[in-house]
């Protein structure tokens, strides 16, 4: 019997047969260069009433069987490998955008100009996503490293110009003492200059504002120190109708290693027995409750769940929704 269904299928059937040639004989390949880009890196979720937009600073290739330790290269080798990555590993670094209704805060500001054209890309995201720098209000800082509080400035200028910026007491004043840097090593005196001249704006606007140990640097945003990475790190805590959100900052850099074996530690940590200890605890308390974290080293977004499993931890990115 024929349908209206099979009636098109023969007919489109007999139409391509009678167009191929034709077709065929005109095709041509079109030449076009690479793109080379990605889009815009900059991702929407909602907390309860606050709109969170995750941001890209971009991604920088760290050979991360060099710099974690308390292991061994061939070890570190072979975990990525079975996690189907090469060295050096591309790391997220990622900032995040809260819009309560009230206030735009940002928690980190990217690094600016301080670490090469792969990275510093985080106004022009910032920019794609809606937002410009001069509406925010407040930056908190997890802590005090060139690619968390590097974007803060660019040619000495700030470039939040009517936000205050909020750091851990600790990191403020390990990083911004004079007699510390005069005290570090050589190899380490890079990043007090660098801590210096990111904050120097806005210290001497009067516009640098430090908060306690666990204490709430704004309204509405808690804290709870993770101390080890730097002597103030501390992860972001915000909650919105019963939903929490826990930006932690470098409590882990990347997902291949340190959910699994929390006691490596990095190369970056100005204590790493203190910082394996707050990666620990971090892990247990996000496994425990549940709520949603946010890594700066994550692949971007970096938003996800930690849950246990029979390796410790593991990590479980969001699912993408096309909606905000």
């Amino acid at each position: 019997m024929a349908t209206r269904r099979s009636f098109l299928k023969s007919g489109l059937g007999l139409l391509s047969f009678a167009m191929a040639g034709p077709l065929l004989s005109r095709v041509g390949y079109a030449s076009a260069p690479f793109a080379g880009v990605q889009a815009p890196g900059f991702h929407r979720m909602m907390l309860g009433s606050i709109e969170i937009t995750a941001l890209s600073d971009g991604t920088l290739p760290v050979p991360l069987e060099s710099v974690f330790n308390n292991t061994t290269p061939e070890h570190v080798d072979a975990v990525l490998t079975s996690a189907f990555l090469d060295s050096p590993v591309e790391l997220s670094v990622n900032a995040y955008l809260f819009n309560t209704g009230e206030r735009l805060v940002l928690i980190d500001a990217g690094t600016g100009e301080l670490l090469g054209t792969r990275l510093g890309h985080l106004v022009t995201n910032l920019q794609a996503s809606g937002y410009e720098p001069a509406q925010v209000d407040d930056v908190i800082l997890t802590h005090i490293h060139a690619d968390h509080s590097g974007g803060l400035t660019v040619a000495g200028e700030p470039v939040f110009p009517k936000a205050l910026v909020h750091v851990n007491r600790r990191d403020a004043d390990y990083w911004l003492e004079p007699d510390n840097l005069a005290a570090a090593p050589e190899e380490t005196r890079q990043s007090f200059r660098e801590a210096v001249a990111s904050l120097r704006p806005y210290v001497d606007a009067g516009r640098l504002r430090t908060f306690d140990d666990n204490a709430s640097p704004i309204p509405g945003f808690g804290s709870i120190l993770r101390s080890g990475h730097t002597p103030g790190h501390s992860s972001i805590v915000v909650e919105s109708q019963g939903e929490t959100f826990v930006a932690w900052g470098d409590i882990v850099h990347g997902d291949a290693v340190q959910f699994d074996e929390p006691s490596i530690a990095i190369d970056f940590d100005v204590d790493a027995s203190a910082a394996v200890v707050a990666r620990q605890q971090a892990l247990v308390h996000a496994a425990e409750h549940g709520y949603w974290v946010a890594g700066a080293h994550l692949p971007f977004p970096g938003i996800g769940h930690v849950r246990t499993d029979s390796d410790q931890f593991d990590w479980v990115a969001m699912n993408y929704s096309a909606e905000g």
